[in-house]
């Protein structure tokens, strides 16, 4: 699981059966100082977040899991829409 910014959204009318009605975001990896790393990802929402906000990503098997559907081809699901943050240093 990692923290994402929210960068935009994704449409597509021809998709996966399994994706049919989810909305399909890209989520920027950031650290805990909100510093973006590494390269951005599609995940699909699952608690709906919008553009702007800072998410936590699930990924792999465990993303799948959320929607029940062990077959989809969904590899990054955004599970938590981030409040606040509190890091001791």
């Amino acid at each position: 699981m990692y923290l994402g910014k929210v960068q935009g959204m994704i449409v597509s009318t021809k998709k996966d059966e399994a994706l049919t009605g989810k909305k399909i975001l890209i989520v920027q990896p950031i650290n805990t100082k909100e510093e973006p790393f590494g390269n951005q990802e599609v995940a699909i929402d699952s608690v709906g977040a919008g553009v702007g906000e800072i998410v936590l990503v699930s990924k792999g098997s465990s993303a799948r899991r959320i929607f029940e559907r062990e077959d989809s081809p969904i590899d990054a699901a955004i599970v938590g829409i981030v409040d606040t943050m509190e890091v001791n240093e």
